[in-house]
Protein backbone atom coordinates (compact mmCIF):
# COMPACT_ATOMS: atom_id res chain seq x y z
CA UNK A 1 0.00 0.00 0.00
CA UNK A 2 1.29 3.41 -0.99
CA UNK A 3 0.86 6.59 0.99
CA UNK A 4 -0.49 8.06 -2.27
CA UNK A 5 -3.31 5.50 -2.58
CA UNK A 6 -5.86 8.08 -1.29
CA UNK A 7 -5.07 10.30 -4.30
CA UNK A 8 -5.66 7.39 -6.69
CA UNK A 9 -8.93 6.55 -4.94
CA UNK A 10 -10.03 10.18 -5.04
CA UNK A 11 -9.33 10.47 -8.77
CA UNK A 12 -10.98 7.12 -9.53
CA UNK A 13 -14.12 8.30 -7.76
CA UNK A 14 -14.39 11.35 -10.00
CA UNK A 15 -15.91 11.45 -13.47
CA UNK A 16 -14.73 14.96 -14.33
CA UNK A 17 -12.79 15.47 -17.55
CA UNK A 18 -10.53 18.03 -15.79
CA UNK A 19 -9.79 18.39 -12.08
CA UNK A 20 -7.91 21.54 -11.02
CA UNK A 21 -6.10 21.12 -7.72
CA UNK A 22 -3.57 22.89 -5.57
CA UNK A 23 -0.59 21.08 -4.11
CA UNK A 24 -2.13 21.77 -0.68
CA UNK A 25 -5.35 19.97 -1.70
CA UNK A 26 -3.32 16.95 -2.78
CA UNK A 27 -1.49 17.04 0.57
CA UNK A 28 -4.85 17.07 2.40
CA UNK A 29 -6.06 14.07 0.38
CA UNK A 30 -2.92 11.98 0.98
CA UNK A 31 -2.62 13.11 4.59
CA UNK A 32 1.01 14.20 4.39
CA UNK A 33 3.23 16.82 2.85
CA UNK A 34 4.52 16.32 -0.67
CA UNK A 35 8.30 16.01 -1.01
CA UNK A 36 10.47 19.02 -1.89
CA UNK A 37 10.81 17.56 -5.38
CA UNK A 38 7.27 18.82 -6.00
CA UNK A 39 8.96 22.10 -6.97
CA UNK A 40 10.57 20.42 -10.00
CA UNK A 41 8.49 20.12 -13.17
CA UNK A 42 9.86 16.62 -13.83
CA UNK A 43 8.21 15.34 -10.64
CA UNK A 44 4.81 16.07 -12.21
CA UNK A 45 5.61 14.33 -15.51
CA UNK A 46 3.39 11.52 -16.70
CA UNK A 47 6.23 9.01 -16.92
CA UNK A 48 5.04 5.89 -15.02
CA UNK A 49 8.55 5.17 -13.76
CA UNK A 50 8.86 8.71 -12.37
CA UNK A 51 7.53 8.18 -8.85
CA UNK A 52 4.90 6.29 -6.86
CA UNK A 53 2.38 9.14 -6.97
CA UNK A 54 2.58 9.33 -10.77
CA UNK A 55 1.43 5.72 -11.03
CA UNK A 56 -1.60 6.59 -8.87
CA UNK A 57 -2.96 9.28 -11.20
CA UNK A 58 -2.12 7.27 -14.32
CA UNK A 59 -3.86 4.16 -12.93
CA UNK A 60 -6.90 6.30 -12.15
CA UNK A 61 -7.04 7.35 -15.81
CA UNK A 62 -5.64 10.87 -15.48
CA UNK A 63 -2.54 12.75 -16.53
CA UNK A 64 -1.16 16.06 -15.32
CA UNK A 65 -1.47 19.23 -17.38
CA UNK A 66 -1.00 22.94 -16.80
CA UNK A 67 1.45 22.39 -13.96
CA UNK A 68 2.12 25.77 -12.31
CA UNK A 69 5.08 25.23 -10.00
CA UNK A 70 5.21 28.82 -8.73
CA UNK A 71 1.46 28.89 -8.04
CA UNK A 72 1.53 25.31 -6.73
CA UNK A 73 -1.41 24.25 -8.88
CA UNK A 74 -2.10 21.73 -11.63
CA UNK A 75 -4.88 20.14 -13.63
CA UNK A 76 -5.52 16.41 -13.86
CA UNK A 77 -7.08 15.56 -17.24
CA UNK A 78 -8.86 12.30 -17.94
CA UNK A 79 -7.11 10.24 -20.62
CA UNK A 80 -9.21 7.09 -20.45
CA UNK A 81 -12.73 6.27 -19.34
CA UNK A 82 -13.41 4.98 -15.85
CA UNK A 83 -13.19 1.21 -15.73
CA UNK A 84 -10.93 0.94 -18.79
CA UNK A 85 -7.71 -0.93 -18.20
CA UNK A 86 -4.61 1.27 -18.07
CA UNK A 87 -2.32 1.06 -21.07
CA UNK A 88 0.91 -0.85 -20.48
CA UNK A 89 2.83 1.04 -23.13
CA UNK A 90 3.14 4.65 -24.15
CA UNK A 91 1.01 5.62 -27.13
CA UNK A 92 3.01 5.76 -30.32
CA UNK A 93 2.96 8.69 -32.68
CA UNK A 94 0.54 8.21 -35.57
CA UNK A 95 2.21 7.43 -38.88
CA UNK A 96 2.41 10.41 -41.19
CA UNK A 97 4.10 8.80 -44.16
CA UNK A 98 1.68 5.95 -44.71
CA UNK A 99 4.29 3.48 -43.50
CA UNK A 100 6.54 4.27 -46.47
CA UNK A 101 9.81 4.49 -44.52
CA UNK A 102 9.87 0.91 -43.22
CA UNK A 103 12.17 -0.34 -40.50
CA UNK A 104 10.10 0.41 -37.42
CA UNK A 105 7.19 2.57 -36.40
CA UNK A 106 6.66 5.73 -38.41
CA UNK A 107 7.05 9.02 -36.57
CA UNK A 108 5.96 12.49 -37.28
CA UNK A 109 8.78 14.51 -38.85
CA UNK A 110 8.66 16.85 -35.87
CA UNK A 111 8.59 15.08 -32.53
CA UNK A 112 9.95 15.46 -29.06
CA UNK A 113 9.78 18.53 -26.86
CA UNK A 114 8.61 20.76 -29.73
CA UNK A 115 5.89 18.37 -30.98
CA UNK A 116 2.78 20.28 -31.90
CA UNK A 117 4.45 23.70 -31.86
CA UNK A 118 5.89 23.59 -35.39
CA UNK A 119 4.45 22.78 -38.78
CA UNK A 120 6.00 22.32 -42.19
CA UNK A 121 4.35 24.01 -45.16
CA UNK A 122 3.10 21.72 -47.92
CA UNK A 123 5.79 20.99 -50.50
CA UNK A 124 8.77 22.01 -48.34
CA UNK A 125 11.73 19.61 -48.60
CA UNK A 126 13.45 19.57 -45.22
CA UNK A 127 16.47 17.77 -46.68
CA UNK A 128 17.22 20.46 -49.30
CA UNK A 129 19.88 23.01 -48.25
CA UNK A 130 18.46 26.46 -47.59
CA UNK A 131 21.38 28.08 -49.42
CA UNK A 132 22.58 25.62 -52.09
CA UNK A 133 25.30 28.05 -53.21
CA UNK A 134 27.19 27.82 -49.89
CA UNK A 135 29.17 24.84 -51.11
CA UNK A 136 30.39 26.53 -54.28
CA UNK A 137 33.30 28.17 -52.44
CA UNK A 138 34.85 24.69 -52.00
CA UNK A 139 34.72 23.82 -55.71
CA UNK A 140 37.45 26.39 -56.54
CA UNK A 141 40.02 24.19 -54.86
Amino acid sequence: MSKYDPLGQYLESRSDRHIAMSFAEIERIVGSRLPRSKMHRAWWSNNPSNNVMTRQWLSAGYQTEQVDIAGERLVFSRVRARGDAPSRSAPSAPPTDGGQTGGGPARDRLFGCMKGSLSVAEGVDLTRPAEPEWGLCYEDG
